[in-house]
Formats: C-alpha cells, structure tokens, sequence
C-alpha cells in the first residue's frame, strides 16, 4: 500500500516537474534584447529573486528525490525477501558437465575409394 502511494507521487512530481521547467522563461531569453534594444543592465539579465514557479520546481524536485530514495528502498526489501524465500542459490543449480574430448571432435566416415583415377566423371555410354 506504501509502495504504491510512493509510486503515484514519484509520478506527480515527474509529471510537475516536467511542465513547469517548460512552463519558464529560460536565462537567456533577455540575451537577444540586451543587444538590440538596449532594454537589459547586463547581457543575461538581472539576478533577481526567484519566481514561484522555480522555487515549486525546487520542490517538486526535491520531492522527486526523495521518492526515488524511497523506490530504491522498497526494490531492495523486495530482493533481500526474495532472497530468503527458500530458493536455492544460482550457483549450486549450475553444475559444469564434464564432456569427454573425443565427442567434441568430428569424425568422418570412411569414404569408398573412387574407381576411376581420373578427375573428370566419365558419363555412361548411350547405345
């Protein structure tokens, strides 16, 4: 039940994350009017204080973080459990065979030695 709650607000601050760095102005946006207009101090812009939308994206990122801690923390009690469940361990189930030599290597049958010594095969006579 946990796992699930922190699962769909792992998604929501994906989700919020997500729309508002699209929903802001980037830093550079003022660049372009600084240098034909005139309208800017400084060539990036001011440094004022932050927007509500960056700072609810600082939270919503750090909420983000913290639910990923959380998953993480959830995935490992789901191995460790599993672990314990009994179930042998992979590497006794995996036992090396030991295969004789000879089976590895191709043996030809003998074949029946050609009648005629000549290269070419000769094609039967008609009558």
């Amino acid at each position: 039940m946990l796992e699930t709650v922190v699962v769909v607000l792992h998604l929501l601050a994906a989700l919020g994350v997500v729309a508002l760095v699209l929903l802001q102005q980037g830093k550079g946006a003022d660049a372009g009017a600084s240098f034909g207009s005139g309208a800017s101090a400084t060539v990036f812009g001011s440094q004022g204080s932050s927007t509500f939308l960056s700072r609810f994206t600082a939270i919503l990122a750090a909420a983000f973080f913290i639910t990923s801690l959380g998953l993480g923390f959830f995935a490992k009690e789901k191995a460790h459990t599993l672990s314990q469940a009994g179930l042998p361990d992979p590497a006794v189930l995996e036992v090396p065979q030991q295969k004789p030599v000879a089976d590895d290597v191709p043996v030809l049958e003998e074949q029946k030695p050609a009648s005629n010594a000549s290269d070419v095969p000769q094609a039967p006579e008609q009558k």
